[in-house]
């Protein structure tokens, strides 16, 4: 497998990496592909990292900036969920024949359904849904949809590992039969 360059950007919690002292660590840690910064007090890093697969390079950066003293890894900002632009952008299609689409006033009818609220101006649809939709019914591909369940995968494991802290050990147990099922 060659090695590609994947483009992400990881959620943290802890401390202000963009602070001096912590500059250095979140470099000797191994971030020096990482772009730190803050957006509407929320702190995230982006990554163009070198890696056989998205996977190996989400987890070897989640497991860097975890090494720093207090840092913790939310989720991956991009969560397998699409608007209707990005369905537009990633299909070659206009806005306007996405949501001819959406609305069933074109094509079979039957687009996915939102996973937010359906009245919303800014409604999300899982990619999955919606590459698995537009192949059966158009004959047409979703770019880049083969990481989307890479995506959703690591985001669910960031957020069980998130959650199961506040479960007993009865519950943990019940989870990880759910999970190995």
């Amino acid at each position: 497998m060659t090695m590609t360059t994947h483009t992400f950007t990881l959620i943290i919690d802890g401390p202000d990496l963009q602070e001096d002292e912590l500059v250095d660590e979140v470099f000797e840690a191994g971030c020096d592909d990482a772009l730190v910064g803050r957006a509407d007090g929320i702190q995230f890093a982006d990554f163009d990292r070198d890696a056989d697969t998205l996977q190996d390079a989400v987890l070897s950066a989640v497991a860097e900036l975890e090494s720093i003293d207090g840092v913790a890894v939310v989720r991956l900002a991009d969560a397998g969920l699409l608007s209707m632009a990005d369905i537009a952008a990633r299909t070659g299609r206009t806005r306007e024949s996405v949501r001819l689409l959406i609305a069933g006033e074109r094509g079979p009818g039957g687009f996915p359904p939102p996973v937010t609220d359906p009245r919303s101006r800014y409604r999300l649809w899982r990619s999955d849904e919606v590459a698995a939709w537009l192949r059966k019914n158009l004959n047409a591909l979703l770019n880049d949809a083969a990481e989307d369940h890479v995506r959703a995968a690591i985001n669910a494991s960031l957020e069980l590992r998130h959650h199961r802290i506040h479960l007993n050990d009865a519950e943990r147990s019940d989870l990880r039969t759910l999970i190995d099922s």
